[in-house]
């Protein structure tokens, strides 16, 4: 059993293995679709091909936030084990849960007043935040105290990069982020947006191209601007997608073409169902250690 616990949210967007393997323990969102309320269990019980179909004809998904009494019931067991806790949430640029946390973990510190717990606003989202927990993990399981590892997080978290591309505008028509003449001729002209998370944990849009060949250049592009080192990145990369692995695994193959030195094969995953609920499917994700995020 570790030192401490070091936990996260489902929307952190990474296999089930990972969650394993890594000993992080995650809370599910939760979302509703066509009538009926589901867990955000990494596509256990509504299979990923299943959700993003859906979506792709017609239905949409709403979702709801972790609140305090599920937070409480999900960290009280390690605190009644004796050990500390760092929880890893999704920004608060993009969902109230982060402040549930915080409020459970206040409730909580009265309680076990000899445990340690911190409850930390990752500024990120998808397998941003799984990135920020695998650092973490890396530095729990070489020895680091439950404080180092607090403190190593708060300065590193936006150095957490994350860049997006939007292949089909359809859902974001549907859910009222662009016009219907915008995603109309966005998708005759075949325009794909690129955003990222700026410092204070929101999805920004930044640029577009026309095609998914250049965007997927263009993404590579920006890890060699952004990440530490360049085109000599050692660090890990992770890619997630929403009913796009055709578009993935490109960008993984240019990735690892372009970064010889990276720690690791690129690890390629789904965007999960709470954050797909409002990306749609043909969304393409990509995260990596890089610059600080200023603006």
């Amino acid at each position: 059993m570790s030192a401490f616990a070091l936990t996260t949210c489902s929307t952190a967007d990474m296999p089930a293995a990972w969650f394993t393997t890594r000993n992080i323990p995650f809370v599910p969102f939760h979302y509703h679709l066509d009538g009926a309320d589901y867990p955000d269990d990494l596509g256990q019980t509504m299979p990923f091909t299943e959700f993003y179909s859906r979506l792709a004809a017609g239905s949409s998904a709403t979702t709801s936030q972790v609140n305090t009494a599920q937070f409480i019931r999900f960290f009280e067991p390690f605190l009644a084990e004796g050990r500390d806790l760092i929880h890893i949430s999704l920004s608060s640029g993009i969902s109230g849960s982060y402040g549930s946390a915080c409020v459970a973990g206040d409730e909580l510190r009265e309680k076990y007043p000899e445990r340690k717990i911190f409850i930390v606003d990752s500024l990120g989202a998808s397998a941003g935040c799984g990135l920020l927990a695998d650092a973490a993990a890396d530095k729990r399981d070489a020895g680091a105290s439950v404080e180092e590892t607090h403190a190593w997080l708060e300065e590193n978290k936006l150095r957490l990069q994350h860049w997006f591309f939007v292949t089909d505008l359809t859902h974001l028509r549907r859910g009222g982020r662009v016009s219907a003449a915008t995603a109309f001729v966005g998708n005759l002209l075949n325009i794909c947006p690129v955003l990222n998370v700026n410092s204070e944990g929101k999805l920004i849009p930044r640029m577009k191209e026309r095609g998914r060949k250049r965007v997927i250049a263009a993404m590579a592009e920006k890890m060699k601007t952004h990440a530490t080192g360049g085109s000599d990145y050692a660090g890990k990369c992770f890619i997630t997608h929403a009913a796009d692995a055709e578009d993935a695994q490109k960008l993984a193959a240019l990735l690892t073409e372009t970064f010889p030195r990276l720690a690791a094969p690129v690890l390629v995953g789904h965007i999960g169902s709470v954050i797909g609920a409002h990306t749609g499917p043909g969304t393409v994700a990509l995260f990596f250690f890089g610059d600080e995020r200023t603006l």
